[in-house]
């Protein structure tokens, strides 16, 4: 049996999608699905159970609460909200709850891969390495990449890395997802999702100024990961049984007026962009330019490449966003 908490959000109902095309429908969706239309991800999915995000809390900490071998449990489950203030919220949602879960892993013997984040890096100062030594020199620049370094460093330090570890445990420090599924988001959904909307009802786009220099306006440079190669990926460590903490992204940053001008061509438009000034609270804490690392999953076998930002871009507003289709297996 498979766990997947976070289930039907963006990331973690894309997995379902994924180990559904794989012909493997033994999971259990963890989640809180609250107001908004997540539910929307998981109805063309197959699983066998769905538990409330509290309820699984109490459950595994009554010690052995499931009468079959759990054997993967995908932890993705998280307020992945980069502004989200309540600090004593982010601890308990992002830290207490994965350690709960990592020590239900334990007791079952079961394998544990988590979302951690490339929010983590801060302002790359350090780099973009994804090496367990080197988390502690790291400084998130908001309290959602702190509290992911959080159990980041407690998994380390609990011995759950590497070869002596009691089970096989692996972070992945996922870069600027985008694709089918995250349209219940709202202000976290992609550019690529959102560019869509304003396009579509303004006929142009509006990006950030920049207030560094180095960079033009738009010239910002993220790594951005298309959804369908982030499972890829996810899966490629479930099945060599990898340990340790791995950067999932595309290795390769683009511009945000390069993926502007994607979004344009997938609509059949010429780029017509405006530079805004950024909010007050966000200057301070802003990545100018984020980059993975991949050689280590390249070094643990993974030979499939991202794919170009054109096609990705190309898949998701042509085939998804257009027909408001969400991923089926």
């Amino acid at each position: 049996m498979y766990i997947v908490t976070g289930g039907a959000g963006f990331i973690g109902s894309a997995i379902i999608w994924a180990l559904n095309q794989r012909g493997i429908n033994d999971i259990i969706v963890v989640d809180e699905l609250g107001a908004d239309e997540k539910w929307k991800n998981l109805a063309p999915l197959r699983f066998n159970d769905y538990i409330e995000k509290n309820d699984f809390r109490r459950l595994i900490a009554s010690g052995n609460p499931f009468p079959w071998e759990v054997t993967v449990v995908f932890h993705m489950g998280a307020c992945s909200s980069t502004t989200e203030t309540d600090a004593s919220f982010l601890a308990d949602n992002n830290y207490n709850c994965s350690k709960e879960v990592a020590e239900f892993v334990i007791r079952q013997q079961a394998r544990l891969i988590y979302a951690s984040s490339a929010a983590t890096y801060g302002d790359g100062t350090m780099g973009y390495l994804d090496d367990e030594g080197s988390i502690d020199t790291l400084r998130p620049l908001n309290m959602y990449g702190y509290s992911k370094q959080m159990f980041d460093v407690w998994a380390r330090n609990s011995g759950l890395f590497g070869k002596t570890a009691p089970v096989k445990v692996a972070g992945l420090k996922f870069t600027n997802v985008f694709g089918p599924n995250e349209w219940h988001k709202g202000d976290m959904r992609s550019l690529v999702c959102k560019a869509h909307e304003q396009i579509l009802s303004t006929g142009r786009l509006k990006l950030f100024k920049s207030y560094k220099p180095e960079f033009g306006h738009g010239e910002q440079m993220r790594d951005f990961l298309y959804i369908k190669d982030a499972v890829k990926m996810v899966l490629f460590v479930m099945d060599n049984e990898l340990t340790g903490l791995f950067n999932v992204g595309s290795g390769m940053p683009e511009t945000w007026n390069t993926l502007a001008g994607a979004i344009f061509a997938a609509l059949d438009k010429e780029p017509v962009i405006e530079y805004i000034g950024m909010p007050e609270h966000l200057i301070d804490k802003y990545q100018y330019y984020t980059k993975a690392e991949m050689g280590k999953l390249r070094a643990a076998g993974f030979s499939s490449p991202a794919g170009p930002i054109g096609k990705s871009v190309e898949d998701y507003v042509r085939n998804h966003l257009a027909h408001g289709r969400h991923l089926e297996p």
